[in-house]
């Protein structure tokens, strides 16, 4: 006689494990399909849970567990940008860019819902969500610069580009993923740079930091 396989144990989760269950969920359907496109059977589904279960812990229903995944996501997108102070700033840049890349590719419908806007799940909190990871990554960048007290038209320079990457990424999707992820990196440093130049001309702040990016000494 052959002996019977066991069947695994059930293990029941945590409060905590499972509303991570279901965000997992929620998220890996909103990074393909829009939001309207997802109903909360689809979330159910997914996890291999009822949907009362799902109401159980998102009572406010689909909008509830769409603002809890949207900011699961901008915390992820925020750390994109949290890069270690070390090496040369474009370099740091560039490391960043890619984990911001990697993610649009990964989440690339969901990406675009979220920033181009118009959904009928759109709240001021869902537009507050998007607003404070582009002020995250604002922060992160300019305390990579090290200027003490970042004056105005560098702060606007910086927060300029951060739209343009995601102008860029909408058309990067939109045009296929093309052209391939590493040259749209490397175009969006250099255009980083590039701002900077514009700016130093008109402000002896960011002339500063460029002159120092130029001759290749650390910033600060």
């Amino acid at each position: 006689m052959t002996p019977s396989t066991p069947t695994p144990a059930y293990r029941r989760l945590s409060v905590e494990e499972r509303r991570t269950q279901l965000l997992d969920a929620a998220l890996t359907l909103f990074a393909h399909r829009t939001p309207e496109d997802v109903s909360l059977d689809d979330v159910a589904e997914a996890a291999g849970v009822s949907r009362p279960l799902v109401y159980r812990y998102f009572p406010g229903g689909k909008q509830q567990l769409y603002e809890a995944a949207l900011r699961s996501a901008a915390e992820e997108l925020e750390q994109c940008f949290d890069e270690p102070h070390d090496g040369p700033l474009l370099q740091r840049l560039a490391h960043a860019l890619d984990r911001y890349l990697a993610f649009v590719d990964e989440h690339d419908t969901g990406f675009s819902a979220l920033l181009q806007g118009g959904s009928v799940v759109e709240t001021s909190r869902t537009t507050a969500i998007v607003d404070g990871v582009r002020r995250a990554a604002a922060e992160h960048i300019l305390s990579h610069l090290e200027v003490p007290d970042p004056g105005l038209r560098l702060r606007m320079t910086v927060r300029m580009w951060i739209t343009a990457v995601e102008a860029a990424s909408l058309i990067w999707l939109d045009e296929g993923k093309q052209p391939p992820v590493a040259e749209l990196r490397d175009w969006l440093v250099e255009q980083f740079g590039a701002a900077l130049a514009v700016t130093a001309a008109r402000d002896a702040q960011t002339a500063e930091l460029a002159e120092r990016l130029a001759a290749g000494r650390p910033p600060g």
